[in-house]
């Protein structure tokens, strides 16, 4: 460019040289960089080409020249390149025509003058070119030039070369395959042709055979095939980029480069590599390009390889290059994969995997002939250990990705065409890492790791918020449905079942289909009949549901198929033709359509069941077939007939003379209407018949190969079968996953952790087994169940062999047991909602922990600054109750808190935790108290308010039986005490927790001491005393608790308190004081938390019996008169007991004669209580519960009748009570419940209480009849006692008491009795007794005393009274008055006359 004249004018002075910020370079200096380059290779080559071999060599001018003149187009147009190179252009290098300086170069490369050296600079020369990127895509002339430079490295003539000896041609071989590998990564590689590209890995492929063949360096050798891989990974790097081809159509080549047509003829050409690697082999001729057929596998697994990874998803875009990969890739996987090393299976796994996570969408079918004839018969040894060892590590790198397992279930397991692979992988490897020998092998651990892998994997995805309801996992078959080609289509109306339903029934389907195959090999009807109550097939059954049940069942015997199948039935007829329809035979020549069809069965002996079935394949057959081989179905059969015969001819060992081909083509002639059919047809058929044999099948599960027969079928099925379905774990679907291989898994984990002595398998099983629980969770209660019972063994604690010492040694110095503990309680504690029969063992280990004095002492404090333990109960000494119970306890929900325990536990687990293990933290008490303070024991108890009901009531059982001795040894009483005490402790724990379902829970604990108490070896002493205590102390907080009256809990509560001290009574003398304590907390503070009858019953009775004792009478007194003095609590429902439980402290002995008196008169008193709810209709506190029709006047006369009878039996058993504390021995007492009887009978007569005729005679009968009969009695007995003359006396005071109170009475009721039928036998009743009293008189006395004096007196009140009432008045047939008079003659004699003058 011209400069201006100002611009030279300007001249400051030299310009400075700035370094421009930032990364931005000046063009300007690139470019001349690049013409510097240029330059020093253009000067490079002309002193290489006109080097002479020797230069101390004169040689004439005349040589000199003719040697230049060689030589002189190439140095001239290289001189040429150079006077260009400095030249001012008007654009970048970018912008040239790249042949303008790349043309001498590859004239130089493409000479067959100049020597190898100049070859090799000038390839240098290329390379550096193609590198540095001085042209790309854009620049003009690029793709010409691109191409020129594929050409000239292609021509390079390299036998001219080796002539100038190995070490020559090597160096040129090295920049080939340089260039080759730069030009294809060049920006401008795009711009070459799909054969361009071809030629390239051709090239490149020649170089690597030469190197092999002509025994190259090792370097060689190495970057020939570095460069192939590097070429492949250019090409295949492009296919992403390369648009959607739905034919990758050959003929038409793309202007804008190459495409994914050339990588399909390279993808084929790697696959036939793999094909014939055989072939490649060098022989001892020299032929052949490797060393070994092993190394032939491994360059072309390695480039396939690298292919996939590249191409990636974007390989399914492209149909061929994806047929190519479901048919031939796949086949020769599958074929080499067993008779192949190590290493190559390792590639071919490896290969696998990543077209699983490519292309799984498209290779269903192929993915699982994979895993079962590679990965499943390798990995189970059958190939040797070496093999197995690989493929075990494959099928680990599988259950590693992390849609692996629920993909292979929901894609085969739920699948009823398909084997279920994720099933036999799980037993696997269980099988495979099972302990054998210890330490365990290497498979082992392998196997072992993939197990702990993929069970964490299940667990770490089935966690969620909230579980199911356990009926929610329940899957319900309700109707028929043909399910064998169900597919789900989320377009269709599906109502209210999802994905997650459609697959769970699916997979439902199958599993009773595997049933019904079982019935069916033993009893055909039987199969059937189930298939039918399964709505598997409808009823009565079809063809079709049949015939698929047949032809896809696992597990069903061929020969029972082939024998329905040949039967002549027309049913059975029917379904041979949907069976036979369910084949696809498009494309298949005979022998391979009939190998396939007679695979799924045993052909039937009889020659017309093997006619028929023939029949129906050859029409099948001959419907399918597209060239016109068959002029009718009978020649189709015709020949079927005739390969079935030439198989048993050639491969029975029974038939001597064979059947030769000629023999065969003969008896074949003429059977196409008439004509032959063509001979190379049957001539293929002889030899694939002689050469593999039909084989018929008669088990239900062979050992089959991989032939080109069957991969042809599956092939087939491919292009019609459900195309594999990507998903993601889903929480039912999780569940069941894990179900598949529950059993296995936990029996696999349970054994390695059994066997093995290494802490960091033993950490890794502890790990795996924790991610069982959290599965075993969701409704699995039977497995976690399983699970805790093995970590119960391995705590050791169970041993019933092993001594304490024994036990307390093993456990404090050894690590297995110290993790099972820690595991055990871990699990126990996070996932207690899901434990239902473990229970047992969990107290059992609890209580063994408890007995070796491994816990902690603690005391278990709970609300209200109550002790958990019974020592404040009862007088008995209590043992020491150890339980760690912290002041926090995590929450249920999410997997956070699950990884959070996990890592926790891992944690305490690691030996790289401050440098300590579980064996090296300090001395044995220390690592003891760190273990236990680990598993949160009593965390269990206290937060069991979050377990479901099933779990809480196996729980209670559990420590209720623990409690009752079942299972337990003990060796000393106090151990059995300390262990009855330590249960109950925590039966309070869980009772207090669990109060807002108390009913629930107790309804089962009540059963369960009656079971307890009918063991054979059940003590009551402890057992008792320990649970009255721990009874009252529920009832303390549950009753005052409750935000309205739960009856049937107080109900519960003091049944199973009546029963413990009816197991023994004597614990209400030991345990007094506390029983007393509770039971006046409750009547004092809280007696109207009190609602029913047994309630109080209990209450009031205990409270009598233990107040007995001197240091618990007063405040029971104190309780039982605040409770008869204020009222408020007294109800119809508990007056009985609240009576009864007075009369025990009135005639109490103890008992001061105040407080007595105090209770004779308040029960006295209760009678107005009586009259008042008499006259309201019994609306007493107590009445709620009685019928609501007391208040309906249409109802009143029977209520009023029955209020009636309720009021004369509660007056009875207050007059009886009274009565019987007239029997005491205290005088004052007597006469003071005699006074008050009376006044009972005062009060109830002025308040009109009602008691009608029966129930005065009720309460005579009862009452004072009884108590003048007792009082007599007792006066009798004392009168002929020698001293006793006080005692006499005094007993006869209150005898006329009682006779006095007998008259008052009768003449307070007498119109009411004299209504009565039964008054004349009554008044019989009285006239006795008065006699017998004043007999009684004469003889205690022996003289006239004070019933001399006070029976004439009340007979005289009585019989006026009566007179005066119209009641004794002498009339004809009168009887009543004649007996009267009659029995005061031998009475009183001295009334008669004054009572009854003549």
């Amino acid at each position: 460019m011209a400069r201006t004249a100002a611009s030279d004018d300007d001249d400051d002075g030299p310009p400075t040289y700035t370094v421009a910020r930032g990364t931005r370079r000046d063009p300007r200096l690139k470019d001349m960089g690049i013409s510097c380059m240029l330059n020093t290779e253009v000067a490079a080559l002309l002193a290489v080409i006109r080097r002479r071999p020797d230069p101390y060599t004169y040689l004439p001018p005349a040589v000199a020249a003719a040697e230049e003149a060689v030589f002189a187009g190439l140095i001239q147009s290289l001189k040429t390149l150079r006077a260009l190179l400095f030249q001012p252009r008007h654009g970048a290098w970018r912008c040239s025509d790249p042949s303008m300086y790349l043309s001498p170069f590859l004239d130089v490369v493409q000479s067959e003058e100049v020597p190898p050296a100049a070859t090799g600079v000038a390839l240098s020369s290329v390379l550096k070119i193609l590198r540095i990127d001085v042209f790309d895509e854009c620049s003009p002339g690029a793709r010409d030039a691109i191409q020129a430079i594929l050409t000239a490295v292609t021509n390079c003539r390299i036998e001219r070369i080796a002539e100038a000896g190995a070490g020559a041609e090597e160096a040129v071989l090295l920049r080939v395959l340089q260039v080759l590998a730069a030009l294809l990564r060049a920006r401008a590689a795009p711009l070459l042709s799909d054969s361009a590209v071809c030629t390239a890995v051709n090239t490149c492929f020649q170089v690597v055979q030469h190197a092999a063949s002509s025994r190259g360096s090792e370097l060689l050798q190495r970057t020939a095939r570095h460069c192939m891989h590097e070429i492949l990974q250019a090409v295949f790097a492009r296919l992403p980029d390369i648009r959607d081809e739905a034919d990758d159509d050959v003929s038409v080549p793309s202007a804008a480069g190459f495409g994914a047509r050339c990588m399909v003829d390279i993808f084929n050409f790697l696959c036939s590599l793999l094909l014939n690697a055989p072939d490649m082999v060098m022989t001892p001729e020299g032929h052949g390009a490797f060393t070994s057929e092993e190394d032939v596998q491994l360059f072309a697994l390695v480039l396939l390889n690298s292919a996939v990874e590249l191409g990636g998803e974007a390989i399914g875009k492209h149909p061929k290059l994806l047929r190519l990969i479901q048919d031939d890739l796949f086949y020769h996987l599958i074929h080499y994969a067993t008779e192949c090393s190590p290493l190559v299976l390792s590639m071919i796994c490896s290969t696998v995997l990543n077209l699983y996570n490519f292309l799984r969408r498209f290779l269903k079918l192929q993915l699982e002939a994979f895993f079962m004839f590679v990965i499943l018969r390798v990995g189970s040894g059958a190939s040797g250990l070496q093999l197995q060892e690989v493929a075990i590590e494959g099928l680990i790198s599988f259950c590693r990705q992390p849609t692996f397992v629920i993909e292979m279930y929901v894609n085969y397991d739920c699948d009823p065409l398909l084997r279920n692979v994720y099933e036999e992988v799980g037993r696997l490897l269980c099988k495979a890492a099972y302990p054998l020998s210890n330490p365990m092998t290497t498979i082992q651990l392998q196997a072992f790791e993939g197990l702990v892998n993929m069970i964490t994997t299940i667990a770490d995805n089935v966690e969620v918020e909230k579980a199911p309801d356990r009926e929610a996992y329940n899957v319900d078959i309700s109707e028929y449905r043909l399910f064998w080609l169900e597919r789900w289509d989320s377009s269709d109306d599906h109502g209210h079942e999802t994905w997650v339903d459609y697959v769970r029934k699916r997979k439902l389907k199958k599993k009773k289909v595997a049933i019904a195959a079982n019935h069916y090999n033993r009893d055909e009807k039987k199969g059937v009949e189930f298939l039918k109550l399964c709505h598997l097939v409808p009823t009565p059954p079809e063809p079709k549901s049949m015939a698929y049940f047949l032809r896809y069942s696992p597990g069903l015997d061929k020969v029972k198929i082939g024998e329905f199948l040949g039967d002549p039935d027309d049913f059975n007829l029917k379904v041979l033709k949907e069976f036979t329809d369910t084949f696809d035979f498009t494309g298949s020549v005979l022998d391979t359509a009939l190998r396939t069809y007679l695979e799924s069965f045993r052909l039937p002996g009889e020659s017309q069941k093997i006619q028929r079935v023939l029949e129906h394949f050859s029409e099948r057959f001959f419907e399918q077939q597209a060239h016109e081989v068959f002029a009718t179905k009978d020649a189709a059969f015709i020949l079927c007939y005739s390969v079935i015969m030439l198989n048993t001819d050639l491969h029975n060992p029974q038939v001597k003379k064979k059947m030769s081909e000629d023999d065969f083509i003969r008896n074949n002639r003429a059977i196409n209407s008439g004509k032959d059919l063509p001979r190379e047809y049957l001539s293929e058929l002889f030899h694939s018949i002689a050469s593999n044999a039909i084989t018929m099948f008669s088990q239900g599960i062979t050992s089959i190969e991989m032939t080109t027969s069957r991969w042809a079928d599956i092939i087939k099925r491919s292009r019609s079968m459900e195309p594999f379905t990507p998903c993601d774990f889903k929480h039912k679907l999780s569940r069941e996953v894990f179900i598949a291989v529950s059993g296995p898994a936990v029996a696999t984990l349970a054994a390695i952790f059994d066997y093995t002595d290494d802490e960091e398998i033993l950490n890794q099983c502890v790990e795996g087994l924790i991610s069982v629980a959290r599965i075993a969770r969701y409704g699995l209660e039977d497995v976690l169940d399983e699970l805790l019972c093995c970590l119960c063994k391995f705590t050791t604690l169970l041993n019933p062999y092993s001594t304490t010492e024994e036990t307390i040694f093993t456990f404090s110095n050894e690590l297995k047991p110290r993790m099972s503990t820690l595991a055990l309680f871990t699990i126990a504690n996070r996932f207690g909602e899901s434990v239902r029969g473990a229970w047992k063992n969990i107290i059992d280990c609890l209580l063994k922990l408890k007995r070796l004095k491994l816990l902690p002492q603690s005391v278990i404090e709970q609300e209200g600054g109550m002790s958990s333990g019974s020592d404040r109960l009862g007088h008995r000494p209590r043992s020491d109750s150890a339980v760690i119970f912290p002041s926090s306890h995590r929450g249920a929900g999410t997997s956070r808190h699950v990884s959070g325990m996990i890592g926790r536990f891992s944690q305490f687990l690691s030996l790289d935790n401050a440098g300590e293990s579980l064996l090296s933290v300090g001395n044995e008490f220390e690592n003891n108290l760190k273990i236990i303070q680990q598993c949160r024991i009593g965390s269990m108890f206290t937060e069991s308010g979050k377990l479901p009901d099933e779990s809480l009531q196996n729980l209670g059982r559990a420590l209720i039986f623990a409690a009752g001795g079942k299972g337990q040894k003990f060796s000393t009483p106090i151990e059995e005490e300390e262990t009855v005490g330590f249960c109950w402790d925590l039966i309070l724990l869980v009772s207090l927790a669990n109060l807002q379902r108390f009913s629930l829970l107790w309804t089962h604990m009540h059963d369960c001491f009656t079971a307890v108490s009918q063991l054979p070896l059940f003590s009551p002493c402890p057992f008792a005393e320990k649970a009255i205590v721990v009874l009252f102390k529920v009832a303390v907080k549950l009753l005052p608790g409750q935000p309205s009256p739960d009856r049937f809990a107080e109900e519960l509560i003091c049944k199973s308190i009546n029963l413990m001290w009816k197991l023994d009574k004597e614990i209400l003398d030991t345990c007094c004081e506390g029983i007393s304590e509770c039971i006046v907390k409750l009547i004092m503070d809280h007696a109207g938390s009190v609602q029913t009858p047994i309630g109080w019953k209990t209450l009031l009775h205990l409270l009598s019996v233990t107040g007995r004792h001197p240091e618990t009478f007063d405040q029971s007194v104190a309780a039982m008169i605040k409770l008869m003095s204020d009222g408020a609590q007294i109800t119809r429902f508990n007056y009985a007991a609240c009576i009864e439980a007075a009369f025990g402290f009135a005639a109490l002995k103890i008992s001061p004669l105040e407080i007595s008196t105090k209770i004779l008169e308040l029960m006295a008193d209760s009678v107005n209580w009586l009259v008042q709810w008499h006259k309201s209709g019994y609306s007493d506190p107590g009445s709620s519960n009685s019928s609501g029709s007391s208040n309906s006047s249409s109802s009143w006369p029977e209520d009023a009748s029955r209020m009636g009878n309720l009021a004369t039996n509660m007056f009875i058993k207050l007059a009886e009570t009274l009565r019987k504390t007239s029997l005491v021995r205290r005088e004052e007492i007597r006469n003071q419940a005699v006074a008050d009887l009376g006044r009972s009978f005062a009060l109830a007569a002025a308040g009109e209480l009602d008691f009608g005729p029966a129930g005065c005679l009720a309460c005579f009968n009862l009452v004072i009849f009884a108590m003048v009969d007792d009082l007599h009695e007792k006066t009798l007995e004392y009168s002929r006692r020698e001293g006793a003359e006080r005692e006499t006396r005094s007993m006869e005071g209150t005898l006329a008491a009682a006779t006095e109170l007998l008259a008052d009475v009768f003449l307070l009721f007498l119109g009411t009795l004299a209504q009565g039928p039964g008054f004349r036998t009554f008044w019989l009743g009285v006239l006795r007794r008065m006699d017998t009293c004043i007999k009684s008189d004469l003889a205690a006395g022996g003289g006239a005393g004070v019933m001399q004096e006070l029976v004439p007196r009340m007979l005289k009140r009585m019989i006026v009274e009566m007179k005066d009432k119209q009641v004794l008045v002498q009339r004809d047939g009168d009887e009543l008055y004649e007996i009267t008079h009659i029995q005061i003659q031998w009475i009183a004699p001295a009334l008669k006359d004054e009572l009854f003058p003549e």
